[in-house]
């Protein structure tokens, strides 16, 4: 029986998932016996000697997040060693990675879609998974020619948080408002959330806030519940542990890197807001958001605000750079796709609860939003990238 050594922390919502993923792999192939070192091991022994306590246990592979200095010692093992993204990936072992810049790029359309003018990143200094983000978020920004604006600290616990936290707290005060505000994760996202309440900020009204992994506890301790991007780890897990295996059975011997990619967002009342100055079209924005699936007729529409029907047709392609019609279709589609990632049902079910009445034309709509066909779309978030 195959011996694994976990070396990651299982606090954060992230690693529940991949371990989660990772046991299903064991449980579903050949049984392995998990071991997660105590974190005060390592601070008592050094790296040192957990290494030499992974030698005597005969670990078979070992999972952890390691810092890049001391990953020599590692190599000693003569080990499977894959290592959880922190600082930096590694050269010489297997990662869990991910699409990091993808992830910032898909958090700033959501924005830009939202007409947002102003944004703004909270990042983790110095770690990777952060810096890309920012990275990818500030790319599209820059496309737009929006105003960015960014902010990192070192840590957010201890002494480390009491001390940055007085910055991160002028820095919130002086952004511009209203702000489209993209957290490198959400227990960053909840630290600005926290900051905003205690200084009478509003969420989403003032600041528009999106965090990253969609830890239900943390995003939901919020008030209001913090919006998030998703990330498909317990996948991730599984196929980390499918490529383990494959050392065993000696059908690979070169390191992989797993590419844990961003699936949908998970929408929550911190986004709820456009940055939009005709009141009347905004009105008329939040009524589709909140009634997309069901018919919305045009000229009920009209009737909520003091426009002509050519008026607010006009002054909402004005605003919103897109058609009343169009902007329905989106909102169905984004919908569509979120039910593609996350359920098996049909196409035909999912189409009628998304609000299509016309299921024929399906294909021919998403891929006009999307770039492929649902079908292609569901393969493509089904399947896991590793090389």
């Amino acid at each position: 029986m195959k011996k694994i050594l976990v070396l990651i922390d299982y606090s954060s919502g992230f690693s529940r998932q991949l371990l989660k993923g990772l046991i299903r792999y064991s449980r579903e192939n050949e049984e392995w016996v998990f071991y997660r070192l105590p974190a005060y091991f390592k601070a008592l022994y050094g790296k040192e000697g957990v290494v030499e306590w992974a030698k005597e246990w005969k670990a078979d592979a070992i999972i952890a997040r390691w810092d890049h200095e001391g990953t020599n010692l590692l190599s000693t093992l003569g080990i499977p060693v894959v290592l959880q993204n922190y600082r930096k990936r590694s050269p010489y072992f297997s990662n869990i990675t991910g699409d990091y810049i993808g992830t910032g790029e898909m958090a700033a359309r959501f924005f830009v879609d939202r007409r947002f003018k102003n944004f703004a990143f909270y990042g983790n200094k110095g770690v990777v998974w952060s810096s890309e983000r920012a990275e990818g978020f500030r790319r599209v920004v820059d496309e737009v020619g929006g105003n960015y604006y960014c902010f990192e600290s070192k840590n957010l616990e201890g002494v480390e948080w009491s001390q940055t936290h007085v910055e991160l707290e002028e820095w919130l005060l002086s952004l511009p408002k209203p702000v489209a505000l993209f957290a490198c994760d959400d227990n960053f996202a909840l630290r600005v959330s926290q900051l905003c309440k205690i200084n009478g900020v509003n969420i989403p009204e003032e600041i528009s806030l999106m965090g990253v992994d969609n830890d239900e506890l943390l995003c939901n301790l919020s008030d209001p519940t913090i919006s998030s991007i998703a990330l498909d780890v317990e996948k991730g897990g599984y196929e980390t542990g499918r490529l383990i295996d494959r050392f065993f059975k000696k059908e690979r011997d070169e390191p992989f890197n797993i590419i844990i990619r961003p699936t949908r967002f998970a929408l929550r009342k911190s986004t709820e807001n456009y940055d939009i100055d005709d009141e009347y079209i905004q009105k008329v924005v939040k009524h589709i958001e909140v009634n997309y699936r069901s018919h919305i007729d045009i000229d009920a529409l009209t009737k909520m605000v003091p426009l002509s029907r050519r008026n607010l047709e006009m002054r909402f392609k004005k605003e919103m750079d897109t058609t009343i019609y169009q902007f329905i279709l989106r909102c169905r589609v984004d919908y569509f796709s979120h039910l593609l990632v996350t359920t098996d049902r049909t196409l035909y079910d999912m189409a009628l609860e998304s609000g299509f009445v016309d299921c024929k034309n399906i294909s021919r709509t998403f891929k006009k939003f999307k770039g492929c066909t649902p079908a292609e779309y569901r393969k493509r978030h089904q399947e896991l990238s590793y090389f």
